[in-house]
């Protein structure tokens, strides 16, 4: 399939499917502005309580914090973002648009070949104001990453965690870039969300640190479905360097619009404790309790978009095959999203052949049961091969067929989303091989 076709595909469906929306859309929408629909919110919250459960509750050497959005702004000062947070800005003098000089091939406008003014840095924050009065006194920023506020915590995370390095703090949350040109969908948005970990460590291991955190960023793929050859990574070298990095390995995707930047890994230093001990006199050295040595931790930082995450795990997941249909010898296109059954929105469908007051209320007690356990969808809309066609586009792992049989021997066929295949299993056993299934 062509690999537009397949953004677009996903787009389309998408939108139909209730994953993503236009944001303010009978408004006209907003430039890279999206909403997630029904699907879409359950799809993005299953790969976030994944990542927590991989790498905050299954680990004894990472806690979680949930920060404030707008902090002091010294934090940004200390931070060196007031400064050195910025992209180079240009303008075309023919069409007034607006590019990034840094992703420009030639040095001519892309869309009208007009002249290009001079590059001059443009800060990506965002200013608000704190109070009543829009004065210089009462400004304030939204944050442009979760990372800041696990640095001025670390104080009172290590104090009432009671955590020996090495150890990370981990947050989810949402961020603010006032991006230059935003855009390919939900790749790049001025409002994103992020995962992320700052793990502290005696500068004397920074190396190994990093090739295992490298390691478990790569595993962490395998979970959103995502192959291993459709992944590059890039060392980052020289000027391409954030201002407080020494070492940062980008991991690409190869997306329908080019190969970008998935998620990063970058070795911090002790850019920032350092910094911020300074500007707020407080003192954030560790003393290692075996052999007394004092140090200003270093700092590896795994980042992970969740936007990101959830629109690789729609492009690993979207499958065109042929299925039969219900006339013997023939097939037709089935569209379905084999998303890993862990994170899929809806967990199991339980669909009657017929709307009887007999079959439904019968079926609807079975949907109530599985409910309790898992995220289950009923439906008795439409035929029954439409109704597959719907669960297969929506990536539901199981649908529980219930006909009029069930009555009188108390089993349902369950479908299996990928391969199709059908068996049939008692009522009061669904539960636990739904557990087995779903594990």
């Amino acid at each position: 399939m062509p690999e537009n076709d397949l953004m677009q595909k996903i787009i389309s469906l998408a939108k139909r499917r209730g994953f993503i929306f236009q944001s303010s859309e009978i408004y006209g929408g907003m430039a890279n502005a999206w909403d997630y629909g029904p699907l879409g919110v359950e799809l993005k919250n299953n790969i976030k309580r994944l990542w927590w459960d991989r790498f905050v509750h299954r680990r004894d050497d990472v806690v979680g914090i949930d920060a404030a959005l707008i902090m002091n702004p010294k934090v940004w000062e200390a931070s060196g973002h007031l400064k050195n947070f910025t992209d180079p800005l240009v303008d075309c003098k023919k069409c007034k648009n607006r590019f990034r000089a840094d992703e420009l091939e030639k040095k001519i406008c892309p869309d009208c070949g007009g002249e290009l003014t001079p590059a001059r840095q443009f800060n990506l924050m965002f200013k608000t104001f704190v109070g009543p009065v829009e004065d210089s006194g009462a400004t304030a920023y939204l944050r442009p990453e979760t990372a800041q506020a696990m640095f001025v915590d670390f104080i009172n995370v290590l104090q009432t965690s009671r955590k020996k390095l090495p150890f990370g703090i981990a947050q989810t949350g949402k961020a603010f870039r006032n991006e230059i040109t935003p855009g390919n969908y939900i790749f790049r948005t001025r409002e994103f969300e992020q995962m992320e970990i700052e793990y502290f460590i005696n500068p004397k291991n920074w190396s190994k640190e990093f090739d295992k955190w490298l390691k478990e960023m790569q595993s962490w793929l395998s979970a959103l479905g995502v192959k291993k050859d459709e992944i590059h990574l890039r060392e980052i070298k020289g000027s391409e360097l954030a201002h407080y990095s020494k070492r940062t390995v980008d991991i690409e995707y190869k997306f329908p619009f080019g190969q970008k930047e998935l998620y990063g890994l970058a070795y911090r230093a002790d850019f920032d404790l350092k910094n911020h001990a300074k500007a707020s006199g407080q003192n954030f050295e560790y003393q290692d309790p075996e052999t007394g040595e004092k140090f200003i931790p270093h700092v590896i930082e795994p980042t992970w978009g969740v936007d990101r995450s959830l629109l690789v795990t729609l492009l690993s997941a979207y499958t065109e095959e042929q299925a039969p249909t219900t006339k013997k010898g023939e097939t037709e296109t089935r569209i379905v999203l084999k998303i890993p059954k862990a994170l899929a929105p809806i967990q199991v469908a339980v669909l009657p052949l017929s709307k009887k007051e007999e079959l439904s209320k019968f079926a609807r007690n079975i949907a109530e049961t599985v409910r309790k356990e898992f995220i289950t969808e009923y439906d008795e809309t439409q035929s029954i091969g439409k109704r597959y066609r719907r669960q297969d586009e929506i990536g539901t792992p199981y649908c529980v067929t219930v006909d009029f049989e069930s009555l009188e021997d108390g089993q349902v066929t369950v479908r299996d989303r990928d391969t199709m295949k059908q068996e049939r299993i008692g009522i009061s056993e669904l539960v636990d091989y739904f557990e087995e299934k779903l594990d």
